[in-house]
């Protein structure tokens, strides 16, 4: 009974994962005001790091950069497994 809860488990937090990795900053990022761009301060100003927009920013960015690889190798498991076990 346990295992059935924790596999479902990992099933939302992958598709969490996928859901922030395919985010487009050009499209859908920038236009609510959480571009890179937004966070980068301009003309001497200082950047603030430590407010939630910027660190949602920042997680997000780091999401995209490092989850890339590992997402397409875990997606191809689960397809996998599904398939042959459904």
């Amino acid at each position: 009974m346990f295992l059935f809860g924790l596999g479902k488990l990992v099933y939302v937090v992958i598709l969490l994962v996928n859901a922030i990795a395919v985010l487009s900053e050009d499209r859908f990022l920038a236009r609510i005001g959480w571009g890179r761009t937004q966070a980068e301060p301009g003309f001497g100003a200082t950047y603030d790091s430590t407010s939630v927009k910027a660190k949602s920013v920042n997680l997000i960015a780091s999401v995209r950069t490092v989850m890339r690889i590992p997402l397409i190798v875990i997606n191809t498991v689960i397809i996998i497994y599904e398939i042959i076990l459904g």
